[in-house]
């Protein structure tokens, strides 16, 4: 096919009101190149017809006289070479624009002083607020904290995938050498998270953090205070049923017992989670990223039904300001301490050791234990997780809320293994 028919002569011995050459509209240059004469809007313009998938397409190379011949020439050149290629031409110049509208976006961010798109912080803050929802305020605000204190200080404007190992090390030592090595450790976990939502997003080839892995001193569990004897945790429960202040405390004080789930966990039940009829509160345990299950006794069922007249148009189960947000981090341990049990006696997240102790005593399977109190065993999944044991779990969380009724009542427990 010949090429370059066209001849500066003829394009500068073009009237600029002249529409037609030779009676045509266009003059051609071959290899589907040519010249309109007249486009919409008014001028001159250049384009290129070709052929990709079977699909005859054309597109614009610019205004004629602004591109001239030879750059028209260039153009339709480069064109067909990403033809012969099997690239849509079309499609490569979008990818092309898209690129340089980001790279616009990102100087003009910079100028303001913003983080660009790649960078640590926005993929961070992106990830946040893509979990933020199903997280309780504490547990947000905390890991906004650690994020905003111990790395964005120093990894917030570095593109997160030019981000090494030995770069996030640096900011966990730092934190690990103030004494708070559970932070340390939790910020790895939080970075892993980070560096695979980058990933999913095309924005990180790999995740560092999990080069990190056994670098952090381990953290040493805390021992939150609690009972341990059967009948101080019965003169406990019957001082709770004696407790005067708010129906909705007084609910939350007898149901921590029954459920020993996590503290926060707890106080950001929602009611949409909970089916009654099936006696079951499903949510994720924001601590493991996991399913859990917590299935629900008859004295459980009963204290939420008495419950559901006072929150349950709200979103919480134990909501404040009309239901809008969950009771406070300090609501419950107050409750305790108006009742005369400080907190080197009992704490709420106390109750998880109390009933993980003793259920062990009465034979219940210590598996079963591990999978109500939302252990995250590693390589289980979370689809799979929530529902191990769970047969016998029923069984256990009810046996447990009978063993519970005992105890407050003051009667003298012999222990009985489970069957």
């Amino acid at each position: 096919m010949a090429i370059n028919k066209i001849s500066d002569t003829t394009l500068r011995g073009l009237k600029a009101t002249a529409t037609t050459h030779n009676g045509k509209g266009r003059i051609d240059d071959g290899g589907g190149l040519y010249l309109l004469l007249a486009v919409k809007g008014g001028g001159r313009a250049w384009r290129l017809d070709y052929t990709i998938n079977g699909k005859r397409k054309t597109i614009s190379l610019g205004k004629y006289p602004e591109t001239t011949l030879k750059v028209a020439r260039d153009f339709a050149e480069q064109a067909r070479k990403e033809v012969a290629a099997g690239i849509d031409p079309s499609e490569s110049r979008k990818a092309s624009k898209a690129t340089q509208r980001a790279e616009l976006a990102a100087e003009k961010r910079e100028a303001s002083g913003l983080p660009s798109i790649d960078s640590f912080e926005y993929v961070a803050r992106e990830w946040y607020e893509s979990r933020v929802s199903g997280w309780s305020e504490s547990h947000a605000g905390r890991t906004l904290a650690y994020l905003e204190k111990d790395l964005f200080p120093w990894l917030d404007k570095l593109p997160i995938a030019e981000i090494r190992a030995p770069a996030l090390l640096e900011c966990l030592r730092r934190v690990e050498d103030r004494g708070a090595t559970e932070t340390a450790n939790r910020l790895r976990e939080q970075s892993g998270q980070i560096w695979r939502y980058a990933i999913a997003t095309g924005r990180a080839e790999r995740d560092i953090a999990a080069d990190l892995r056994g670098a952090l001193k381990p953290h040493e569990g805390k021992n939150y205070s609690h009972i341990k004897d059967p009948k101080q945790l019965g003169q406990l429960l019957r001082d709770i049923e004696g407790y005067t202040g708010s129906p909705m405390v007084k609910t939350a004080l007898r149901l921590l017992p029954l459920l020993f789930t996590r503290p926060g966990e707890f106080r950001a039940a929602r009611w949409a989670d909970i089916d009654l009829d099936a006696r079951e509160w499903r949510y994720v345990a924001p601590k493991t990223g996991a399913d859990h299950i917590v299935p629900l006794s008859s004295q459980a069922v009963s204290y939420l039904t008495e419950l559901r007249p006072l929150t349950g148009n709200g979103e919480y189960v134990f909501g404040v300001r009309a239901g809008a947000r969950p009771l406070s981090e300090g609501t419950i341990n107050q409750a305790l301490k108006g009742l005369g049990y400080s907190a080197d006696m009992i704490q709420p997240h106390g109750f998880r050791h109390t009933a993980a102790t003793m259920l062990a005593e009465m034979g219940w399977n210590t598996e079963a234990i591990d999978r109500q109190l939302a252990h995250k065993e590693a390589g289980v999944k979370g689809v799979y997780q929530k529902a191990q044991y769970l047969d016998e779990r029923r069984k256990m969380m009810q046996a447990w809320s009978d063993h519970v009724d005992t105890l407050r009542a003051g009667a003298t427990v012999i222990p009985i293994k489970a069957a």
